[in-house]
């Protein structure tokens, strides 16, 4: 589809970036309807949260959370075929079951989304985030850190305004860290946690 067809498919009030999101779970959770937790006041008119929205799917045995609002989600006219849709991602997430109501995790993407809201930063895989205590506030989980990885069950996508890749976070303690910032890279790392851990869900008890 070129950019004129783009034009006379959508209006204002359409919101192809989130559909496509949507399509690709649903592609990969058939029939499933996520907990979704979205923000009362839009950010671009106020609100405090970047983010407009973050869906929570339930996978055999842990949590999945997908972030909407990093990448462009409604239609944008002077943003259409572009390459990448804004800042070309949404983050994932994967808990255990147990995380019934995983507010800590959103909060955590809100807060890096912040980051890159106001910096014009973004994230890629392999990267690394170092934190000043433990990755859930007020717990005394020795996770202090994350990584990112291309999210083992979600490919880039294609959408109106550009490619969306989806980048997982996971939570590693300060001995991983050291072992990532020695390497240059998280990937060996993570290779080496996903020959136990295939989908990389963050356990927060895990030492």
């Amino acid at each position: 589809m070129n950019l004129a067809q783009y034009q006379q498919q959508f209006s204002e009030d359409d919101a192809p970036g989130w559909d496509a999101i949507t399509h690709a779970l649903e592609a990969l959770y058939p029939g499933q309807q996520p907990q979704h937790y979205g923000t009362l006041i839009k950010y671009q008119f106020g609100g405090p949260d970047p983010l407009d929205g973050i869906s929570v799917y339930r996978n055999e045995d842990h949590l999945h959370l997908v972030s909407y609002g990093f990448s462009n989600l409604y239609y944008d006219e002077e943003a259409l075929d572009k390459e990448y849709s804004n800042f070309g991602f949404e983050l994932t997430m994967r808990l255990p079951l147990s995380e019934d109501e995983p507010y800590w995790a959103m909060n955590l993407m809100q807060n890096l989304a912040r980051y890159i809201f106001d910096s014009g930063k973004w994230f890629e895989a392999g990267q690394y985030i170092s934190g000043q205590g433990p990755i859930k506030v007020d717990s005394d989980t020795a996770l202090s850190s994350l990584v990112l990885i291309e999210d083992p069950q979600l490919d880039a996508i294609d959408t109106p305004h550009g490619r969306v890749e989806f980048l997982q976070l996971y939570g590693i303690t300060a001995t991983e860290l050291e072992r990532v910032l020695s390497d240059k890279n998280a990937r060996p790392l993570l290779a080496e946690q996903q020959q136990h851990n295939p989908l990389l869900i963050t356990q927060l008890d895990r030492r």
